[in-house]
């Protein structure tokens, strides 16, 4: 899905159309032809649908020099919603022939000013003596003209303007491509406290250039700099940035769970929504004092640590040990404030190329009655696969006593891998999948987030 209307020739030859939505009655001009499908643009509607809405953004639109950040914004929410589903239930049961028994509930929340995190382009534009700070266009690799965004909160969305200015008078104007920008909230409240700025720049910063860097935050509350001059290891606080000494975390109130990151660091888009998301997923767990459970691709520990709060042990993996090793840091920063109530068991992480699992390797983790699995858009393939391997094969567990997990949690952002991954589970792991739901993470895109269920049908074999 890219948020495109379908339509068919008469010869039964589909055409994608840019801008269409269901039901409507369009002309279109085609600019892309292959031999079973075709791709065009909207170029007159004659009968619009019901769900067709006014986009609340002006940079919204299908002509050139439009902002590419939004694809839906013409679209009524709602049926965003149930579009996704749609793609959802499509990709299971085409890519993976499953079908889901229980159909969830979506997960959604707030539709504008939720995406706490962006890259922006930053481009000077010297016949026009001016610089643009922004998304693509659609299409294309410029930078779009944008002068507010509502995806982004209202206080980014008004310092995008005095940001074009910023770059407009720096020395480096010239050497300074992206600007990437991360919300952090109150320390256990919800609400935005910081806004950190990550500047990269392809040449050393001038003092004048850094003093500019530093009279922009303090003119805007709550702004600190960060600069990258390589890669994302190089980030690192602007020294005297006014705001320096705010802690940069996101929350998790109903667990007690406050989660410090860095500006680069891999954290959910909209912690509005990650938060009733952490609930569902760990309801839908169930994990209980009595069992032990694997967070599989756990990251800082955004689902490890608040499961530490109900089960007797949890082991976060993740393939990176200096992740592990800031896992490590949040856990003794929680346990030392955990709320009354909510103490937490056993807890460990460890590293693994989980691109490379096998069965061996999954044997030495260990048996848990749980699983938690949130992998990138790649998904869980080898681990999938090893799992399968393991039930098609009980010999390769020898004598150690493995015990496949009972139930396995999936939380998705790409409805293909996961349904690929779900083929395996269902039809040669010995798993059914239970219940699936969408995620609707990033209002007015095309992104499916997802989250599916799966229970082990029979008792393991011995």
């Amino acid at each position: 899905m890219d948020a495109q209307g379908v339509a068919r020739r008469a010869d039964g030859k589909v055409v994608f159309i840019d801008g269409a939505l269901p039901f409507e009655w369009v002309e279109a001009v085609v600019n892309r032809k292959k031999n079973n499908w075709e791709q065009a643009t909207l170029s007159a509607l004659h009968r619009e649908s019901s769900q067709r809405v006014q986009p609340a953004c002006a940079h919204f639109g299908l002509h050139t020099g439009s902002c590419g950040g939004c694809k839906m914004q013409h679209l009524h929410v709602g049926a965003q919603v149930a579009v996704k589903q749609r793609v959802l239930e499509d990709n299971l049961w085409h890519l993976g022939k499953v079908r889901a028994a229980n159909v969830m509930r979506p997960i959604e929340g707030p539709a504008w000013g939720y995406r706490y995190r962006a890259r922006l382009s930053v481009r000077h534009v010297q016949k026009k003596g001016t610089v643009l700070v922004g998304f693509h266009e659609r299409k294309s690799r410029y930078v779009a003209d944008m002068s507010e965004c509502h995806v982004l909160p209202p206080h980014v969305s008004n310092m995008l303007l005095p940001l074009r200015g910023l770059i407009l008078s720096l020395e480096a104007i010239d050497t300074c491509p992206q600007i990437e920008l991360a919300c952090g909230e109150r320390s256990g409240q919800e609400g935005i406290a910081v806004t950190a700025l990550v500047l990269r720049h392809l040449e050393p910063l001038s003092d004048a250039d850094l003093a500019q860097l530093r009279a922009f935050a303090a003119m805007h509350p709550g702004v600190q700099w960060w600069l990258q001059p390589k890669g994302p290891d190089t980030v690192h606080l602007l020294d005297g940035s006014p705001g320096a000494d705010a802690p940069l975390v996101y929350v998790l109130p109903q667990f007690g769970v406050t989660m410090p990151f860095r500006p680069t660091d891999f954290t959910q888009v909209n912690p509005q929504i990650n938060r009733v998301l952490v609930a569902r997923a760990l309801r839908l767990l169930g994990a209980q004092r009595t069992e032990r459970v694997i967070d599989w691709f756990c990251g800082l520990g955004n689902f490890t640590l608040p499961i530490a709060t109900q089960a007797r042990e949890v082991l976060g993996i993740e393939g990176s040990e200096t992740l592990v090793a800031r896992a490590k840091e949040n856990l003794a920063l929680n346990q030392a404030a955990a709320l009354p109530g909510l103490g937490y068991g056993r807890v460990d992480f460890a590293a693994r190329n989980l691109f490379e699992m096998t069965p061996q390797m999954l044997l030495a983790d260990g048996a848990a009655e749980k699983w938690l699995v949130d992998p990138p858009r790649e998904g869980a393939f080898e681990l999938v696969k090893s799992l399968s391997d393991l039930h098609q094969d009980p010999s390769l567990r020898g004598d150690s006593g493995w015990t496949p997990p009972r139930r396995i949690v999936y939380v998705s952002c790409n409805p293909a891998t996961l349904a690929r991954d779900a083929g395996l589970l269902v039809h040669q792991a010995g798993y059914r999948c239970s219940a699936a739901g969408v995620v609707n993470m990033f209002p007015h895109t095309a992104h499916v987030e997802s989250i599916a269920v799966f229970e082990l049908e029979e008792a393991p074999a011995q």
